[in-house]
């Protein structure tokens, strides 16, 4: 099967099927920095996976799925336990619908059929049969999801390298004095390495683990604290202007 513990050996590249689905449980997991020849498609059935690219962070929660291209450097981190559930595909004999990396929403079908993807057996035969349909279906789905704006590019400048991406983000004034650079200079920073102001990343940080927070059941008031507004309805207001919805109803119609 394709059920993996986390400690059991695994190196995709060495097999020879197209499709290789996995699934496992894993608790405080950090891949390290890694490539594979094939693309990755990567889901939590519970919990959320944090992704590191060279460029640009996500965090994945149960209602967003990321194709990672294939030859592209990632680190995959877990700080709880996870439903962990991923698919490879070998560009060169399956059609994937995707230029670059991307998160898009996950829809009740598309959930169902990676599930039964990722716990096929290794040698399964993805020309025929139902794994055939499977994989069609997984296909056009993925080619109709909707692409969600949840990859945060990351500055690369090492005066910035003391910005820890696990924590909430402090006002420009406090981090100018925490790495004793002026406001400005990390504002043009930003502005050149991630085409936005120091102010809008912040903001856009926000709502990536508003997100994450709200899928993995945390209450708005809950969220608003660990998040640093002043209320609840500060907190919901913030999130209508960034998604054009209230923080539950965005989530409920997600998942």
């Amino acid at each position: 099967m394709a059920w993996l513990a986390p400690s059991d050996p695994f190196d995709v590249d060495r097999l020879a099927r197209p499709v290789v689905g996995i699934a496992s449980r894993m608790v405080q997991h950090d891949s390290g920095w890694h490539s594979h020849a094939r693309g990755q498609l990567l889901f939590a059935h519970a919990g959320s996976i944090r992704i590191r690219l060279p460029d640009a962070t996500s965090i994945l929660p149960p209602i967003r799925m990321a194709w990672i291209p294939p030859g592209t450097p990632h680190r995959v981190t877990i700080r709880s336990e996870v439903e962990y559930r991923s698919i490879y595909l070998d560009g060169t004999r399956v059609a994937v619908p995707f230029a670059g990396t991307a998160i898009v929403a996950m829809t009740p079908l598309l959930r169902e059929v990676f599930e039964r993807m990722s716990l096929q057996t290794f040698d399964t035969d993805w020309s025929a049969g139902v794994a055939r349909n499977l994989l069609a279906v997984c296909l056009d789905e993925l080619a109709t999801a909707r692409h969600e704006p949840m990859l945060l590019p990351v500055p690369s400048d090492p005066r910035l390298a003391r910005l820890d991406l696990d924590e909430l983000p402090p006002g420009l004034e406090v981090l100018s004095g925490r790495i004793a650079v002026t406001a400005r200079t990390i504002s043009r920073i930003f502005r050149r390495e991630t085409g936005m102001s120091y102010q809008a990343w912040r903001q856009s940080w926000r709502l990536l683990r508003a997100v994450d927070l709200l899928a993995s059941g945390l209450g708005v008031t809950r969220v608003a604290s660990e998040l640093g507004f002043s209320s609840d309805s500060a907190f919901i207001a913030f999130f209508r202007q960034m998604t054009g919805e209230t923080p539950r109803r965005y989530i409920d119609k997600e998942g």
